[in-house]
């Protein structure tokens, strides 16, 4: 499962890096916020792929709630003049950080494992 959400991550950024698209400034903040939101849910359930409880369903679910919430903060936070999608941003960013260092800690005791296996 991880190595057919890194294959589509890198497709992703080819596609993106290859085709010219271009959006207007004003939604600069929305597409940076659905980054981060997708962001998370990818390393959300590369997290749970490597604790085996993986479930797409969750994930799917998960992705468009991530995505729906950002923008909605984005969007009212835009309307109201206020910068709410700083919430999101301490969200997710934080998020990100708690699931990258699970993920280096399962990584480094399945090593240990093997390590201690083979002696």
């Amino acid at each position: 499962m991880i190595i057919a959400m890194t294959i589509a991550l890198i497709l992703g950024l080819i596609c993106g890096f290859a085709l010219n698209v271009t959006y207007p400034t004003e939604y600069s903040f929305y597409i940076t916020m659905a980054l981060l939101a997708a962001m998370d849910s990818l390393v959300g359930a590369i997290r749970a792929d490597l604790e085996e409880k993986y479930d797409t369903t969750i994930f799917v679910s998960g992705f468009a709630t991530n995505a729906l919430l950002a923008g909605v903060l984005t969007f009212v936070g835009d309307k109201l003049g206020i910068p709410l999608y700083y919430a999101a941003i301490f969200v997710f960013g934080g998020r990100l950080f708690n699931n990258l260092a699970a993920i280096r800690r399962i990584i480094i005791q399945r090593y240990r494992d093997r390590k201690q296996r083979k002696l």
